[in-house]
C-alpha cells in the first residue's frame, strides 16, 4: 500500500542487457492503482525497454514483477493482455484498410462466426465509448481518420481486451494541442474509473499537467521518483540530464534585412499523383527565423525537399540566395549547397548519414569536393580529421572519436554531427528540419542557442518542427500548414499553443479573423 492505495504494478531490480549495452540497471518501480504515472528520461535512458519488458516484448535478465500483488512474468504480449495490461504504441498498430470495428476485434474474435463477434463487440464498444469519451465512428475506415481518432481506436482496442493497466508511448507526438487536451480528458476519466495509466514522454509540460507521480530515468537507471504536485520543469530537467538546464531560449528581437528565400505559387505532386504542396507563397529574410508549424504529414517535409533540391517543383518558383529554381531550371542538392544553403534534414538516417561511414567521412558528406578537404586529386585525410575533430569538440559529440562508425553513436549524437556539418560551413540560408528529434534535453539547449546565433549573424533560417514549444521558442514569424497549404501566418507576439493548434486543425482563431470573416458560421480555411 502507498498512501492507502493498492499497488497495480511493481518492479524489483529489473535488469536488461543487449550485448554490451546495459539498457536497464536494477530498476525498482511501484505504480499505485488508479493513478497516472509518468516515465521520463533522455533519449536512450531505457524507458521504452522497461515498458517493453512489462508488455512482454522483452524478457528481463534479472528481477521480478508483480501485477496487483501476483507474480507476473509474461512470455509475450498476449500474456500481458491476459493480465490486464494494454499498450498504445507511438506508431499505431492498426490495419488502415480495415474499419474501426474490424481493427478492434482483430485477434480477439468471440468464436468462429465473425458477424456474431462484430455484433457483440459493437454493443460493448458503444458502452465503452460513452463511458470514457472515446466516441469514434465504428464503421469508418481507419486510414481515413485523423490521427487523434486513430489514437482513440488504439485505446478502445486495449480497453475492449480488458486492460486495467494502460501504457502509452509518446501519446501526444502526432496530436495538435487541442487533440492532446482531449486525450488528457479521456485519461482523466479512465483514472477516475480505476484504470492505471503509465505514460512515456519527453514533454515536461504535459507530464506535469496530467500525472500524479513521475519517475525519472537516466542512462538505464531509475534516479528519482517524485510527486507531480511537488516538482517543476527545472527540477525534472536537471534530474534527467544530471546538471542544471536552461529551458528558455534567450534571444533579442529579430533584425530582418534582405529577403533570401522567396517562394511563389509553389506546387508539388508525389509519385502517386497526390498534390502535396498546393500553390504556396512565402519569404524568409536575413536575420530572422521563420517557423513552419503543422501536424506531421501536411506538406512541410515536401517544402524542405523542394528548397533543398531533393525534389523538383511541378509549378511555381523558388528564388534562394540569388538563384532561381523552377520546373525548367532545377538545382540538385549539391548545386543548392554551392549557392550557400545548408540543409539539416528531418530524417538523419535516410538523408543525413551513412551508417557504415566513420564520423569524419559522414562529416564531409555533400562537401567532399571542397578545396579544404582535398590535395589535388586526393582527399586530404588529415584536414578532414582535423575539421571533424574541431566540430566534435565544439558540439560535444560523444564518443569524441572521428574514426567511430556513425551507426555506433546514439541518435542524439548522430544529430549533433549532422547539424555541425551543415552549420560549420557558414551558409547564408539554413533549412532546418526537426533539429532536436531524438536529442537529449541538454543537447537541445545548445542546438537552440546555435540556431539563434545563426540568425543573429544574418542567416535566413527556415525551421520545420512538430514541437510547438520549439517553434514558439525559436521563431520570429510562424507559418501554419494544413493539407499542403499555408493557412495562415502569425507573428511571435500573437502566437501561443492554442492559436497554433486551432490553425493546425484548419480553424481560424477568432482574434486573427479579418472583419468580414466574423459573419461566417464557421472559421475554417479552405
Amino acid at each position: 500500500m502507498t498512501n492507502g492505495q493498492s499497488i497495480a504494478i511493481e518492479l524489483k531490480q529489473i535488469d536488461k542487457r543487449f550485448g554490451a549495452v546495459h539498457a536497464n540497471r536494477a530498476i525498482d518501480l511501484r505504480v499505485p492503482e488508479g493513478t497516472i504515472h509518468g516515465i521520463i528520461g533522455e533519449n536512450g535512458a531505457g524507458k521504452s525497454t522497461l515498458m517493453s519488458i512489462i508488455y512482454g516484448f522483452y524478457h528481463a535478465d534479472a528481477g521480478e514483477m508483480t501485477v496487483n500483488g501476483a507474480p507476473y512474468k509474461p512470455a509475450n504480449s498476449q500474456e500481458a493482455i491476459k493480465a490486464g495490461i494494454g499498450m498504445v504504441h507511438q506508431h499505431f498498430m492498426l490495419v488502415e484498410t480495415f474499419t474501426v470495428l474490424e481493427n478492434i476485434v482483430l485477434g480477439a474474435e468471440d468464436g468462429w462466426q465473425l458477424n456474431e463477434s462484430l455484433s457483440k463487440a459493437r454493443k460493448k464498444l458503444k458502452a465503452l465509448a460513452q463511458d470514457y469519451g472515446l466516441e469514434v465512428p465504428l464503421d469508418a475506415v481507419v486510414g481515413e481518420l485523423p490521427v487523434g481518432l486513430q489514437q482513440r481506436v488504439e485505446i478502445l482496442k486495449a480497453l475492449y481486451r480488458g486492460a486495467k493497466i494502460l501504457i502509452l508511448d509518446e501519446p501526444t507526438g502526432v496530436l495538435t494541442p487541442q487533440e492532446a487536451d482531449h486525450l488528457f480528458r479521456i485519461l482523466d476519466k479512465l483514472r477516475a474509473q480505476g484504470t492505471t495509466i503509465m505514460i512515456i514522454t519527453h514533454k515536461l509540460r504535459e507530464v506535469l499537467a496530467i500525472t500524479d507521480n513521475i519517475s525519472v530515468m537516466r542512462q538505464g537507471t531509475m534516479v528519482e521518483h517524485v510527486v507531480t504536485s511537488q516538482t517543476n520543469k527545472e527540477q525534472l530537467a536537471e534530474l534527467m540530464v544530471g546538471r542544471k538546464v536552461r529551458l528558455k531560449v534567450d534571444k533579442s528581437a529579430a533584425n530582418p534585412k534582405k529577403e533570401l528565400i522567396k517562394v511563389d505559387k509553389l506546387q508539388f505532386f508525389d509519385d502517386a499523383g497526390v498534390e502535396r504542396v498546393k500553390s504556396i507563397s512565402f519569404g524568409v529574410r536575413q536575420g530572422e527565423v521563420v517557423g513552419i508549424a503543422g501536424v506531421s504529414g501536411n506538406g512541410q517535409s515536401e517544402i524542405l525537399g523542394l528548397l533543398s533540391g531533393i525534389i523538383k517543383p511541378y509549378s511555381g518558383s523558388i528564388d534562394i540566395n540569388g538563384s532561381h529554381i523552377d520546373k525548367h531550371h532545377p538545382l540538385d542538392p549539391q548545386q543548392v549547397r554551392a549557392i550557400g544553403v545548408g540543409h539539416i534534414p528531418e530524417d538523419r538516417h535516410k538523408q543525413g548519414l551513412i551508417n557504415k561511414f566513420e564520423a569524419q567521412e559522414a562529416y564531409i558528406l555533400g562537401y567532399h569536393h571542397l578545396p579544404k578537404y582535398n590535395k589535388g586529386l586526393l582527399q586530404d585525410k588529415q584536414a578532414i580529421k582535423d575539421c571533424c575533430q574541431q566540430s566534435m569538440d565544439k558540439w560535444d559529440v560523444r564518443p569524441n572519436d572521428t574514426t567511430l562508425k556513425t551507426a555506433n553513436f546514439s541518435g542524439g549524437n548522430q544529430q549533433k554531427l549532422v547539424i555541425a556539418r551543415e552549420m560549420e560551413q557558414n551558409p547564408d540560408v539554413l533549412l532546418v528540419g526537426q533539429p532536436t528529434r531524438g536529442v537529449d534535453i541538454g543537447a537541445i539547449e545548445y542546438i537552440h542557442q546555435q540556431i539563434i546565433a545563426a540568425r543573429d549573424e544574418d542567416k535566413a533560417v527556415l525551421l520545420v518542427s512538430v514541437e510547438l514549444d520549439e517553434i514558439l521558442s525559436l521563431s520570429d514569424r510562424i507559418l501554419v500548414v494544413f493539407d499542403g497549404s499555408i493557412v495562415g501566418e502569425v507573428s511571435i507576439e500573437d502566437a501561443d499553443e492554442k492559436t497554433l493548434g486551432l490553425m493546425m486543425a484548419n480553424i481560424m482563431p477568432e482574434h486573427l479573423k479579418k472583419p468580414e470573416e466574423h459573419a461566417e458560421p464557421r472559421g475554417e480555411f479552405v
